[in-house]
């Protein structure tokens, strides 16, 4: 920092700490998907993205591995970025963490078009200091998983840029990339739909033209009528015909009777979760009293818009919004905007050490997130023991639960169920409807079997043979 209080010019350029940050997150970056947080919807988003590879590489049948002898296609988000990691793969050979990469790259790109975006509905100022505190935000974890949230969003967020270029210069072709932009990233998670209600902004517009807002409101429809058929027209026939969905919306109603015993849970996605940093959600609080102070009636209108709309996405996610913390990820970047707003109101010199400590804060509390458990690594031999020992065609059941991890690293198909379904009437249906090894993870049973034979044991796993014949009981050591 100079004597004026001002940053040495390489430090006040934004695009500097997207970099430092890129690369402070590729830390751990080749890490499998073993997070004890969301470890279950990063081996989802990868075990589609394998069968793109190893089976049929169609968008639109996504498949999974833990649905028994059904097909394993799902009712699920428009697979976009699922297939990016199939294309990587394609090339490289499959690895557990490409989506990571990915994730990264599109996420940081993100971060510098809200820049850009921020910079020109507000000021450079204002731009920065929301930047920066969207990248220590739960945006810091969250754009190194295997997930699609931060992705979509990002995406979004690409596409508005070029729909206001379109709305400030009328070239055709940031006409085209904003739909495009704001078209995928809504397919690949619809609650990013949210940030594409700032369009409204044009009904209270008076300095454009008609023409240009017919043109705009039109393309925006064309784009959430193809979101709408994904979801609303081919995720229902997905379901009706294959039995599997990935998530389950919520009426209105029934959303908030939900959402009610949950408010504390609540709350907290919006004064924690978000921002990653009390010292951010203080001047949360700060810049939407200036904000709404001000007569910035544009950028007035276009939050309302936005937070009414993800609002009603909350409620038809029930109690999803409060007990995950990643699906307030679509109101983050209004959150750091408006924060940003509130830290400019203050001496330059102040501000500077303010995102400092939100920073520090930010980072503090999810570098946890970076490092896996030893005792989870053991996971990774799953794959090589399958390998050896069950041939790829045959179904399995796996003790893990709800949760896709266990059959995802055993690569192979069939049911992956709780420790009280390892009964012999349970196992016996399973049997008669397809599977043919029983995996059981030592580390949550101890069950000993006597009715099927024992083909692999070690200090983690033991595998049975279900064998047609007659069950007799369990023993337990």
């Amino acid at each position: 920092m100079n004597p004026k209080g001002r940053l040495i010019p390489i430090f006040s350029d934004i695009r500097f700490w997207i970099v430092l940050f890129f690369m402070l997150r590729l830390i751990g970056i080749t890490n499998a998907p073993l997070e004890l947080g969301h470890n279950w919807r990063q081996t989802l988003t990868n075990m589609i993205a394998r069968n793109f590879l190893e089976g049929n590489a169609n968008m639109l049948y996504p498949q999974i591995d833990m649905a028994g002898n059904q097909t394993g296609i799902i009712g699920s988000e428009f697979p976009f970025y699922n297939y990016l990691i199939y294309l990587v793969s394609s090339i490289l050979g499959y690895a557990h963490w490409y989506g990571r990469l990915i994730n990264l790259l599109v996420s940081s790109i993100g971060i510098y078009y809200f820049y850009l975006l921020v910079e020109k509905v507000c000021t450079r100022k204002v731009a920065f200091n929301a930047a920066l505190i969207l990248l220590s935000s739960i945006w810091f974890a969250f754009s190194r998983k295997i997930m699609p949230d931060t992705f979509s969003v990002a995406l979004v967020i690409i596409g508005l840029y070029y729909g206001y270029l379109y709305i400030t210069t009328g070239a055709i072709f940031k006409l085209m990339l904003y739909f495009l932009f704001a078209t995928l990233g809504m397919l690949c998670k619809i609650p990013a739909l949210s940030l594409i209600s700032v369009i409204s902004v044009l009904l209270i517009a008076r300095e454009i033209s008609l023409k240009t807002k017919i043109t705009v409101f039109a393309v925006t429809a064309l784009s959430v009528a193809v979101v709408g058929i994904w979801y609303f027209y081919w995720v229902p026939y997905l379901l009706d015909l294959y039995h599997y969905q990935l998530y389950f919306p919520k009426g209105i109603k029934d959303g908030i009777k939900e959402i009610l015993p949950l408010m504390p849970d609540f709350f907290e996605k919006f004064y924690f979760n978000s921002l990653c940093s009390y010292i951010a959600f203080a001047f949360f609080l700060v810049g939407s009293f200036f904000l709404f102070k001000s007569k910035n009636y544009y950028l007035k209108t276009g939050v309302l818009a936005i937070t009414g709309t993800f609002f009603i996405f909350i409620l038809k996610t029930g109690a999803v919004f409060p007990l995950h913390s990643y699906y307030i990820i679509p109101f983050t970047p209004v959150m750091a905007l408006i924060a940003g707003y509130g830290i400019s109101k203050f001496p330059t010199k102040y501000a500077y050490i303010l995102l400092l400590l939100i920073s520090l804060e930010g980072i503090g509390n999810q570098q946890h997130d970076f490092f896996i458990a030893d005792k989870e690594k053991y996971l990774l031999t799953l794959d090589g023991i399958t390998r050896n020992n069950i041939p790829k065609d045959k179904l399995i059941v796996i003790n893990g639960g709800n949760s896709p991890q266990e059959i995802y690293f055993a690569h192979r198909k069939g049911w992956t169920v709780e420790n009280d379904k390892v009964n012999k009437e349970e196992l016996n249906c399973f049997r008669k409807s397809g599977a043919s090894f029983l995996i059981l993870d030592k580390h949550k049973i101890s069950n000993t079997l006597d009715y099927y034979p024992l083909i692999y044991s070690d200090d983690n796993f033991k595998i049975y043979e279900m064998k047609d014949e007659q069950l007799p009981a369990l023993s337990s050591p």
